[in-house]
């Protein structure tokens, strides 16, 4: 079993083809469903350490301490968008522990009209999808887990369903040292919008990777994204043209392109932990920096922030982060442990007997 699961993993890469982003479809897949992760960056797949929202982006940190949590996630997004996630983790004699999650976003109400621009009322449009997470201890240090993903999609009067599947591994020193990889969104329309039109999914290959400092209430979290596609800027088309001096050398471009190229894959982010029911945490994304900033001022875009307060029966998370000048976006996260609530519950109900 444990060298069937790895060779998959090694495999598994080799079986899909890279893609750009916006040519393929159920990209609400790729949105950040905690507030924590969304502090970070908005992907994270190292952080081990208990926290049941991080199964979402890398089911390998599923562990059986999790077992009758709870975690909910909402988004108030961009005008009239919402998207959010529900998961609970359950430990089964036979199977181990599994984590179940709902995610879905509503893009709200939209105005109908013909081609004439004729208005013939409202439509709606929604995007979900099921999440079944199981992990799997292979060694005393290394865990691997999979996600399955069945899909549904309501644009209109026009539907799509879908599979993805999501495989990590994770390994965590005695060190504190967390690291792991995953593969992401890996699957296929089974279902396509429009009747032979089969569209990929947003497939990706991501790394990561956790050190909590020895001598400091800090951690340092640097993720790396489309390690399965270089090139992450935008082309240009060819009617575009543009004038530079012949007098500049044009081999510094070339070096900034490919140095600004390489840290669009990396996110970088920072935790400060001064006590285990509390952290802070900031950080920087590059590629939404570069491709959402102004020219002329690009302010605080790509820099996300946060903080949560974990206790033993419940928590709550914050975090915001700049997408543009224009604006950002706010995430919040609740969190309950049903076993500790129960327990309580319990305790009210003998004295009152």
């Amino acid at each position: 079993m444990k060298l069937r699961f790895t060779y998959f993993l090694l495999l598994f890469p080799v079986l899909l083809q890279a893609q750009t982003g916006g040519t393929g479809v159920f990209e609400f897949l790729n949105l950040s469903n905690s507030a924590r992760v969304s502090a970070l960056g908005g992907k994270n797949i190292s952080i081990n350490d208990n926290d049941l929202s991080m199964v979402f982006y890398n089911p390998a940190l599923l562990k059986e301490s999790m077992s009758d949590k709870l975690v909910i996630n909402y988004v108030p997004y961009f005008s009239d968008i919402n998207f959010g996630y529900a998961g609970y983790a359950k430990t089964f004699k036979k199977i181990g522990v599994l984590a179940f999650g709902i995610q879905y976003i509503n893009y709200g109400k939209f105005i109908a009209a013909d081609e004439s621009g004729i208005i013939s009322g409202e439509f709606s449009a929604a995007d979900y999808s099921l999440n079944i997470m199981w992990s799997k201890k292979i060694t005393d240090k290394i865990t691997g887990g999979i996600t399955f993903i069945p899909i549904y999609s309501h644009l209109e009067s026009y539907t799509s369903v879908g599979i993805a599947f999501n495989a990590g591994i994770n390994y965590l020193a005695e060190s504190g040292l967390s690291a792991s990889f995953l593969i992401k969104n890996a699957g296929t329309q089974l279902k396509p919008y429009y009747e032979g039109n089969f569209e990929k999914l947003p497939f990706d290959i991501q790394a990561g990777i956790t050190k909590k400092l020895e001598h400091a209430p800090f951690s340092v979290n640097v993720t790396a994204h489309h390690l399965n596609m270089w090139n992450l800027d935008y082309s240009i088309p060819d009617s575009q043209t543009y004038i530079f001096n012949t007098d500049i050398d044009t081999s510094k471009f070339d070096f900034v392109g490919i140095l600004d190229n390489s840290f669009r894959h990396i996110i970088l982010g920072v935790e400060f932990v001064p006590f285990e029911n509390f952290y802070a945490a900031i950080s920087y994304n590059h590629q939404r920096h570069q491709e959402l900033k102004i020219i002329d001022k690009s302010g605080a875009t790509g820099i996300s922030w946060g903080f949560g307060v974990k206790l033993k029966k419940w928590g709550i998370s914050f975090s915001r982060s700049t997408y543009h000048l224009a604006g950002g976006s706010n995430n919040f996260s609740f969190y309950l442990n049903l076993k500790e609530l129960r327990k309580t519950n319990q305790k009210v109900n003998i004295t009152n007997q």
